[in-house]
C-alpha cells in the first residue's frame, strides 16, 4: 500500500497551503493589455494545453518566430495560425469537443510567464491570415482564443530549474534522442541515428 496521506479536498489542502494574498488571488484580467501584447509579440514559443470529450488532457508546444500570436481588435481575443504538422490534430480535435485551453508564453531569457485561459475557435481562411503568415506561408487554419483569464506568473520556476543559464543544461551526450526514446517506447529495431536522420527530414519538410 503507498505510505503517503492523498488530499481530496479543498480544506485540507488549505491546512498545507495558506490562502494567498488577495492582489495574487485577484490578478487575472479578462482581455490584453498593452504591456502583455508587448509580450506576446516577443514570445515565440507557447504550450497549449487543451481537454478531450473524455477529460484526458493534453499539452502541446508551439513555436513560430516572435509575434506570430496576434491580439486581435477588441482587445480580449488572440490567435495563431496551426503549421502543417504530423496531422494527429490532438488539439484541434480536443478543441472541437470542449473549447477551454490554457497557454503559457515564453521568452528565451526573461524569467517571466504570461498565463492565458479562455475559449478557442478553429477558424478558416481568417481576414488576418496574412498577419499568421511565416515566410510565404499562410495557414489555412488558425485558433483564436478569447482571453478570459490572463495573468503573469511568477519567475520562480524559471529561478529554480536555471533554465536559461548554459552552465546548468546537462551534456548532450546524456540526453536521449529522439530516436533513442521511439526505440524504446515502441521496442523499435531501427537503429536510433535512423530514426534521428528521418525526423529531421520531416521536420524540414513540414516545418511550414
Amino acid at each position: 500500500m503507498d505510505d503517503w496521506t492523498v488530499i481530496t479536498d479543498e480544506a485540507a489542502l488549505r491546512e498545507v497551503v495558506a490562502e494567498p494574498p488577495r492582489a495574487v488571488a485577484d490578478k487575472a484580467i479578462d482581455h490584453v493589455d498593452e504591456e502583455s501584447a508587448r509580450f506576446l509579440a516577443a514570445s515565440p514559443f507557447f504550450l497549449f494545453s487543451t481537454t478531450g470529450a473524455d477529460g484526458s488532457v493534453d499539452v502541446s508546444p508551439r513555436g513560430d518566430p516572435p509575434g506570430s500570436v496576434i491580439v486581435l481588435e477588441d482587445g480580449r481575443r488572440i490567435a495563431f495560425g496551426d503549421r502543417k504538422g504530423n496531422r494527429r490534430l490532438d488539439s484541434l480535435r480536443n478543441v472541437l469537443e470542449r473549447p477551454q485551453v490554457g497557454m503559457l508564453f515564453l521568452v528565451p531569457g526573461s524569467n517571466d510567464t504570461l498565463r492565458v485561459n479562455g475559449t478557442a475557435q478553429i477558424v478558416r481562411d481568417p481576414p488576418f491570415a496574412h498577419r499568421l503568415a511565416v515566410g510565404r506561408s499562410v495557414p489555412d487554419l488558425a485558433v483564436v482564443v478569447t482571453v478570459e483569464e490572463l495573468f503573469l506568473h511568477c519567475a520562480k520556476a524559471f529561478l529554480r530549474s536555471t533554465l536559461w543559464d548554459p552552465q546548468s543544461w546537462p551534456d548532450p551526450a546524456d540526453v536521449p534522442s529522439a530516436g533513442r526514446m521511439a526505440r524504446s517506447q515502441f521496442g523499435m529495431k531501427v537503429p536510433a541515428g535512423v530514426i534521428d536522420a528521418a525526423l529531421r527530414v520531416g521536420n524540414r519538410f513540414t516545418k511550414y
